[in-house]
């Protein structure tokens, strides 16, 4: 059993004609300083990221893993995931929001034919649709049943991200009459949905989270997108590659996190003040046992950052061999990204805990807003749990096990 690693090749171009991975990292930066100014009001007061939401729509950003042809932006996956990582430095949150939007939103490709994933993204583009919802396993599942009208989805299911601001939401939805799970698109302005915004999370508070209930919500041919079983002969290598692509989100959200931190309390550590807050105390930056923690957390997360570069080049990879990748070859794949996941989530946790300590009592002070950086994070690993994925690393190591099919919470 091999590890994935690396192509020894670059990756081939692909026929996109819109703006580069510079172009998008530069918008991303802008959006992330805007977002910034900001961040310790906004998260504290908790409101729906409406706002958010537009200012990502304005910078052409819900757009950006679309096709170029006609209206999107046509960027690569290693794009998406760099701007992630550089928006959650700034707002873990709406890194998390947006994150999600980009893997729900290609998630026809995964699961759809063609046809219908091309008529799914055209409609998303030209929209502009926000998307949110999940496509994890939860209990008990919402239900896909067919009457004498046609489909109706029926169930009460909570999300992490999205919900309140959604254009569409993905779900996964399990058909009555044989229990297959499917991935399913539903409009969140149907008769019969309900959407209740009662997450009280002391974490990712702008993540737009909360309660649907699918009460008889009428459904068209084309809102189901296709089989999410883990049967190898329902679920093919390329569509397995979901997993991993939106695991890889998961480690880029915790990175930015803890990068972000990092920074943050760096300036704080220079200059006595934190960015865009008033002056506060200098802090010891001379201090030998400072610059020692310091020190431990970059080796830490630089050492998470290379781990999830080896992983987004194994992705790219998969997704370029298309229809050829095998299933040894995916779980390969998913086995590597797990381990970056799991590493970014340990540096995530131990910056973003450590740096309250390298500042000390006044870290607690509510107008610098640091806690926020560890509430978000311990959110998130809560939500997607480091010990599954250090048990599938295991499995497959002695083994050989295949990591199973999860999608992200």
């Amino acid at each position: 059993m091999a590890l994935a690693s690396a192509p020894s090749h670059p990756a081939s171009p692909s026929d996109r004609t819109g703006p580069g991975h510079a172009h998008w990292l530069r918008v991303a930066r802008e959006v992330a300083d805007d977002l910034a100014t900001d961040t310790v009001a906004r998260e504290q007061a908790g409101k729906a990221p409406i706002d958010e939401v537009s200012r990502l729509r304005e910078a052409g950003l819900l757009t950006l893993v679309t096709p170029a042809e006609p209206q999107g932006a046509g960027a690569d996956w290693r794009t998406a995931y760099a701007v992630v990582r550089e928006i959650a430095a700034a707002d873990g949150a709406i890194g998390q929001l947006l994150g999600c939007h980009y893997f729900l939103s290609w998630s026809a490709r995964f699961f759809a034919g063609p046809a219908l994933a091309a008529q799914t993204e055209e409609r998303s583009v030209a929209e502009q649709w926000c998307w949110g919802g999940g496509l994890a396993r939860q209990e008990p599942p919402l239900m896909l049943a067919r009457t004498s009208e046609g489909l109706v989805l029926d169930g009460r299911q909570s999300y992490t991200t999205g919900v309140l601001v959604a254009d569409r939401l993905a779900v996964r939805a399990v058909r009555e009459d044989t229990g297959e799970p499917l991935a399913v698109v539903v409009d969140p302005a149907r008769p019969g949905v309900m959407i209740d915004g009662d997450t009280d999370t002391f974490g990712q508070r702008l993540a737009a989270g909360g309660s649907v209930e699918f009460d008889d919500v009428p459904m068209g041919a084309d809102d189901v997108l296709g089989s999410l079983s883990a049967d190898e002969d329902l679920l093919s290598p390329r569509a397995t590659l979901a997993s991993p692509v939106g695991r890889l989100f998961s480690a880029q959200l915790l990175l930015g996190m803890a990068e972000g931190v990092l920074a943050e309390v760096r300036e704080y550590s220079r200059t006595g003040q934190a960015p865009w807050r008033p002056a506060w105390p200098a802090g010891t930056p001379h201090d030998p046992q400072v610059q020692t923690a310091y020190g431990e957390l970059t080796v830490l997360t630089r050492s998470a950052s290379a781990l999830t570069d080896q992983a987004l080049e194994a992705v790219r990879g998969g997704l370029e061999r298309g229809d050829d990748l095998t299933y040894d070859e995916c779980a390969d794949i998913s086995a590597l990204v797990a381990m970056a996941e799991t590493a970014a989530a340990r540096a995530a946790q131990e910056s973003t805990t450590r740096s309250l300590d390298i500042i000390g009592a006044r870290s607690t002070s509510a107008r610098l807003g640091f806690d926020r950086f560890w509430r978000n994070a311990r959110t998130h690993t809560l939500y997607e749990p480091v010990s599954h994925r250090l048990r599938d690393i295991g499995e497959y190591f002695l083994n050989g096990a295949h990591p199973p099919f999860v999608l992200p919470a």
